[in-house]
């Protein structure tokens, strides 16, 4: 094991155990932008209130939450997911082969890369338990009618008779507007975006928070799949790959149908497409969507984007074929089109255009853009001090003691995040307007909050930081404020000159 893999990998198991043991600051940090009370959630998807199949059929007939063997089948509105989760599953089991000839690929111990069971997604043993709901009005800027998002996350589980349930490396997120334009509030005036933030951050009833529960909240299915763990080999170092697809409702046909994700650049087809090369540089770089390319909000249009994601862990913190931007800028491996999509010029010359007129943020130099290209995809924001490649594996309420379980509720990168989704959902219950902005997904934007300094979450063990602060060279000024907490230094976790990570200092 390298050393940069053995750094990320002791960085994560003392994550896990801060964060476990830290059960009451993360309740509170989370406190009014999600629900991850494990009571509540046993109730809601043992009483099946919340579970799949009731938020999808709510006329059928109250019988219990319904096994996987039974629930693609009862429920046509999602007869489409699995055999687009079938396909991208035969596609990464070709793509290993060609580029692993020498390795065995198949589900079982007895593999060197060892696949996902599909027999878990047909199985009269395994269902999906409710392991949180989260609020996502930080997103309203996508569809701002519907106030953004609430998410209900479930966890695939395994029931085996009267043994202890066992979690499933695969989650399945039903996406809910947080607003239908129909609701009314006792007055007879439709429901307000304040109105819904100041429920939620006065913790109101569940039933409030979540509100309808009909064809018009649907928005999408996100699913995330461990698709595959490979252990250390003479040929690769440990690796895991996730699948990330998304699945969009269509009210007319009421169906899920596979959809492109959010962000999610196709980098293979815009290298090896000249004229999708030159559109989508000069889409990025025009003044206003570079200003929100920087601010962390900006939707790119469909025809740069991919329909799926495989998210290879650990992908480190240096530039390689691991993370979605690789090629695309300048200075990097050249990618599989050939010269980057983005010279140096072209990057120094639109932010030089942008800091005249004040607009940047965050980005302030190339290094920073590379950054930024890489986590406003799902797949770079995956992959950003997640657990295991997700980054809310849920509240394990199946555990005999919860708040001990071994599995933490949300990654560093989840929790620390929480303070801007709250500063979001209080400017809304006030009648303001929201600043949606973020700062990169691997230093969480607190806005002036001193609640995450010396914490996990921000500057202390593992946190990223600049490594310039140690004496390695030239500060970049994307990171220069990328500090680590008293009794902390900066170290190079990899080959990178530029971003390190928080260790306790030692002489």
């Amino acid at each position: 094991m390298s050393r940069a893999l053995r750094i990320l990998v002791a960085a994560a198991v003392l994550l896990g155990g801060a964060a476990s043991s830290s059960a009451a600051e993360t309740a509170q940090l989370t406190r009014g932008t999600a629900i991850t009370d494990p009571d509540l959630l046993r109730k809601l998807d043992d009483g099946d209130v919340l579970t799949i199949a009731r938020l999808l059929a709510p006329e059928r007939k109250a019988d219990g939450p319904l096994t996987t063997d039974r629930l693609f089948a009862a429920l046509p509105q999602l007869k489409e997911i699995p055999p687009a989760i079938d396909a991208e599953l035969e596609r990464y089991i070709a793509r290993q082969k060609a580029a692993w000839p020498t390795e065995t690929i198949g589900t079982g111990e007895g593999f060197d890369v060892q696949l996902f069971d599909r027999a878990n997604l047909t199985s009269p043993d395994t269902r999906f338990v409710l392991a949180g709901i989260v609020n996502r009005m930080d997103r309203a800027y996508v569809a701002e009618e519907s106030c953004g998002e609430i998410r209900l996350i479930y966890r695939l589980t395994r029931f085996d008779g009267g043994k202890p349930a066992t979690r499933l490396p695969m989650t399945f997120n039903l996406v809910l507007k947080a607003r239908d334009a129909r609701q009314r509030e006792g007055n007879g005036k439709p429901v307000s975006c304040a109105e819904i933030a100041r429920r939620w951050l006065d913790n109101g009833n569940w039933q409030e928070l979540i509100g309808g529960r009909d064809d018009a909240m649907l928005d999408r299915i996100e699913t995330n799949i461990q698709l595959s763990v490979a252990p250390k080999s003479a040929l690769h170092d440990f690796r895991s790959d996730y699948l990330l697809k998304v699945f969009k409702y269509d009210a007319a046909t009421k169906t899920f149908a596979e959809a492109v994700l959010e962000n999610q650049i196709d980098r293979a087809r815009i290298l090896a497409d000249e004229a999708l090369r030159r559109d989508f540089k000069h889409w990025l770089l025009a003044p206003g969507n570079l200003r929100e390319f920087d601010r962390g909000t900006v939707l790119i249009p469909e025809r740069f984007l991919a329909k799926a994601a495989v998210v290879p862990t650990p992908a480190g913190l240096d530039a390689s074929a691991l993370q979605p931007e690789f090629g695309m800028v300048q200075g990097e491996e050249k990618g599989e089109g050939g010269d980057p999509v983005f010279t140096d010029d072209d990057v120094v010359g639109a932010l030089k255009q942008a800091a005249a007129r004040g607009d940047m943020q965050n980005i302030r130099s190339v290094a920073g853009f590379q950054r930024r290209l890489n986590d406003v995809t799902c797949s770079g924001c995956h992959q950003t001090r997640g657990i295991g490649g997700f980054h809310f594996p849920g509240v394990d309420w199946l555990a005999d003691k919860p708040s001990n379980a071994a599995i933490v509720p949300a990654s560093p990168h989840f929790v620390g995040d929480q303070l801007r989704r709250r500063d979001i959902l209080t400017a809304f219950a006030a009648g303001k307007r929201p600043d949606f902005s973020r700062g990169f997904a691997s230093r969480p934007q607190t806005r002036g909050s001193r609640e995450l300094a010396g914490s996990e979450y921000q500057d202390g063990w593992g946190a990223h930081c600049s490594l310039a602060d140690a004496g390695s060279g030239t500060p970049d000024k994307s990171f220069t404020s990328w500090n680590c907490a008293n009794g902390l230094s900066c170290q190079a976790a990899a080959a990178s000159r530029r971003i390190g990570m928080c260790f306790i200092k030692t002489r």
